[in-house]
């Protein structure tokens, strides 16, 4: 792969010091989240809550997974608080935290089918 670099080392400093200014505040929690996202078994139970709220039995049959691995990822998603849970009798409901969830998912479905 060919490096890309500038031949002429010249640096605009106001570009540079107005992007410096415009990064966000909490830069880590930003890496964090998509670091949560950075594993294909979370990513299936990300998408597979976008279209339904499942218990932990269902979302292992759904992403082919063992139930302790599930409840493993499922912890790292409510970390991050892309997942939420509910206590309904005996069974413990996860879905979406909210629309942002589904709107980053959404947006990188999208971009994955952009050429």
């Amino acid at each position: 792969m060919r490096r890309v670099t500038c031949d002429d080392q010249t640096v605009d400093e106001r570009k540079v010091a107005r992007a410096a200014s415009l990064l966000p505040s909490d830069i880590t929690s930003l890496a964090e989240l998509f670091k949560a996202m950075g594993d294909e078994t979370r990513c299936k139970i990300v998408c597979a809550l976008m279209h339904e709220q499942l218990c932990v039995c269902e979302i292992a049959r759904v992403v082919d997974s063992s139930i302790s691995n599930i409840s493993h990822h499922l912890r790292k998603l409510r970390a991050q608080r892309l997942v939420r849970s509910q206590r309904q009798g005996q069974r413990v409901i996860y879905s979406l935290d909210d629309a942002h969830v589904m709107t980053l998912i959404g947006e990188g479905i999208e971009h994955t089918k952009h050429n």
